[in-house]
């Protein structure tokens, strides 16, 4: 178990953790829910980092990272949707774009193609982040009567990133695909 891997297993046990503190009430319980979540976000970057540093970039990495990833942003969407923050069609096309680029990455790792994450998916990631990490301090410290403005426009942008650079990976992996239709 190199220390990337620990540190994205150490992601994916942080999700539940994390969506114990955005329901539990009290201020203590919400800047945790706030801090958590911010921290696992950061080990994002950290894991990759240290991967490429050490050399210990391994399959399992590879393929628990993105799911790590994923686990921790779907779980604040899809409470964000239950406690009334998000609408839940923001949400579906969010998270159709994941489900649809991580089969497309399947599809293509089957015909032996990598598509490795582009800078807009990059970006897109760290729009939903973003999104999440405003939501949560909106939620608990307010800021003002412009929050909800700001709120919405972070929301779009969310959508729009997600949309576009779900566009940009099926581009990309259009080869893989067409590999793929002709074994039929």
């Amino acid at each position: 178990m190199t220390i990337p891997n620990q540190i994205t297993l150490a992601r994916i046990l942080a999700t539940p953790l994390f969506m114990v503190f955005l329901y539990a009430e009290g201020t203590v319980f919400k800047i945790l829910a706030l801090a958590l979540f911010a921290l696992a976000a950061l080990s994002d970057a950290v894991d990759g980092y240290v991967a490429r540093a050490l050399r210990q970039e391994t399959a399992f990495g590879g393929f628990a990272d993105p799911i790590a990833d994923k686990l921790l942003v779907t779980a604040a969407f899809v409470s964000f949707v239950e406690l009334g923050e998000l609408r839940a069609w923001p949400v579906v096309v969010i998270l159709a774009r994941e489900f649809l680029v991580t089969g497309l990455r399947v599809v293509a790792m089957a015909e032996g193609i990598s598509i490795y994450a582009s800078v807009l998916g990059k970006i897109k990631t760290l729009s939903h982040i973003g999104l999440v990490l405003f939501i949560l301090s909106t939620r608990y410290f307010g800021l003002g009567p412009w929050g909800r403005e700001l709120k919405e426009a972070f929301l779009y942008l969310a959508v729009a990133l997600a949309v576009i650079s779900g566009a940009e990976y099926f581009w990309r992996g259009r080869r893989a695909l067409r590999a793929a239709s002709r074994r039929g």
